[in-house]
């Protein structure tokens, strides 16, 4: 028999607020000048660099790290240091969905555990997460980097199977679904997806409200009630 939920997990950016916001490309705007002015590269150079250290390392701050030697907390201060107001507010349905989930939330994200207090407050939902397991808890290792997720369930104390884990990316889903979580894709862009998932997704849900749905439907038959 499978073990009772305990923790669901919940990505931050886009996965929280709508990816339609602006306000994860703001940040990746701020990415940019980062490695212009920080590391005085040009503008053609930094966005190929940023693709390849995203798809090696899972983030762009992974691979300024190992192959550049920034300080990592500059850099997590300076792409934060943006007007969240202007691009995210409160979701009062999001607040509501979340009352009724009684299983432990936790934010686990590539960002920082600020970043994380600030959407949280700003999305007015900050009440209902007791852990957030941000980059810096993770040693700086990102998502989708096993090691990243492994690093959270030793902060949880947790095995796999006694998770659930939210994510607006397939592919920070699939080491997940290799510890044995269970799978949520957030995908509010892609039908086609909806209809066909990957094997390594258990769900896919069209905006984050319809998470209560899908743990209310596990718990029925996990946790027995």
């Amino acid at each position: 028999m499978s073990k009772p939920l305990k923790y669901v997990l919940f990505d931050l950016d886009e996965t929280l607020y709508p990816s339609q916001s602006g306000l994860m490309a703001a940040i990746g705007g701020l990415m940019s000048r980062f490695m212009e002015e920080r590391l005085g590269m040009s503008p053609t150079e930094v966005p190929p660099l940023r693709e390849h250290y995203y798809h090696v390392y899972g983030t762009t701050m992974r691979g300024l790290q190992i192959h550049h030697g920034i300080d990592p907390e500059d850099y997590l201060a300076y792409v934060h240091d943006i007007p969240l107001e202007d691009y995210i507010g409160p979701n009062d349905e999001l607040d509501r969905v979340l009352a009724k989930i009684k299983i432990e939330k936790v934010v686990f994200t590539n960002a920082s555990e600020d970043h994380a207090c600030r959407v949280l407050r700003i999305l007015g939902v900050e009440r209902h997460f007791n852990r957030i397991i941000d980059v810096r808890a993770t040693g700086y290792i990102g998502k989708p980097d096993p090691e990243a997720y492994r690093r959270a369930l030793e902060i949880l104390g947790a095995e796999g199977d006694e998770c659930l884990i939210v994510d607006d990316r397939l592919r920070n889903l699939t080491p997940a679904k290799a510890l044995g979580m269970i799978t949520v894709l957030v995908d509010d862009g892609n039908a086609a997806l909806r209809q066909n998932p990957s094997r390594d997704v258990d769900f896919v849900i069209g905006k984050v409200t319809e998470i209560g749905e899908v743990v209310w439907r596990l718990t029925l038959g996990r946790n027995g009630f």
